[in-house]
């Protein structure tokens, strides 16, 4: 039987080009969506035609609830769960902290921060030898805005990231034993649709020549980085933070 991968936010940018190549690698895709229902519905369909096996499912990954949904609807159609892909995230529109409200600071953890954890937490519970799985593989999507710190932009959405890599490097450290690896891919600058939710669609070019390659990033590239952690090619890398921001 095939593998199965579990990616939120599998809908657009660099979720959905995870999705294809899972596809590619033979993968069962289990994928959820917040709101592009009809954009998850064609991407199922696409690749579908090429053979694929797929299963989209709608949730808000900052309710707990809606996590455990998907990942029983993952349980009833494929039966097993070999890998998980916390893509799922978000960011608002750029402002300086002086200006940040807390409800915008609890929607941007309780997704970025607080969802990822319950995801592991539910593939843990399918994946770790000590409770009868097969091991597996995390993956978290971090960012170099955990580093950079986005100033006067989204320290909000740097200081999740940022997280999201201290609970990469604990949680390795945690299931290392029960047959589980735990990586972070950190994108940098990607040309993907998250720049218009903070209010510049065309962020890429402004910032491409503070990017020593002088080009933004695409999907596709993020998700060879993330595929590759997945796969058995990485079976001794857990813990590790790959950077994917052209030397930035």
């Amino acid at each position: 039987m095939s593998k199965v991968i579990l990616i939120t936010g599998g809908s657009r940018g660099i979720g959905a080009a995870t999705v294809r190549l899972a596809v590619q690698q033979a993968y069962a895709v289990c994928f959820s969506y917040h709101s592009q229902q009809h954009t998850a519905e064609a991407l199922v369909q696409e690749l579908r035609k090429q053979g694929g096996e797929l299963l989209a499912i709608q949730a808000d990954l900052s309710q707990e609830d809606d996590i455990l949904k998907l990942f029983a609807a993952c349980d009833q159609t494929f039966g097993r769960l070999d890998a998980l892909v916390n893509n799922a995230g978000i960011l608002e529109q750029q402002m300086p902290v002086q200006a940040m409200e807390a409800a915008r600071l609890q929607r941007i953890l309780s997704t970025n921060v607080i969802g990822s954890f319950l995801c592991a937490r539910e593939a843990i519970k399918r994946m770790s030898t000590e409770l009868g799985g097969r091991g597996g593989a995390i993956v978290n999507l971090s960012s170099v805005a955990a580093r950079l710190g986005a100033p006067f932009e989204y320290v909000d959405y740097a200081a999740s990231k940022g997280a999201i890599d201290s609970f990469t490097v604990g949680l390795a450290k945690e299931v290392a034993q029960v047959g589980i690896r735990v990586n972070a891919v950190r994108p940098g600058i990607i040309h993907t649709e998250i720049h218009a939710s903070g209010g510049e669609p065309n962020r890429v070019e402004r910032v491409k020549a503070s990017i020593p390659m002088q080009r933004g990033g695409y999907p596709e590239e993020v998700a060879r980085a993330i595929l590759w952690l997945v796969s058995e090619q990485a079976s001794y890398t857990s813990g590790a933070i790959l950077e994917v921001a052209g030397g930035r």
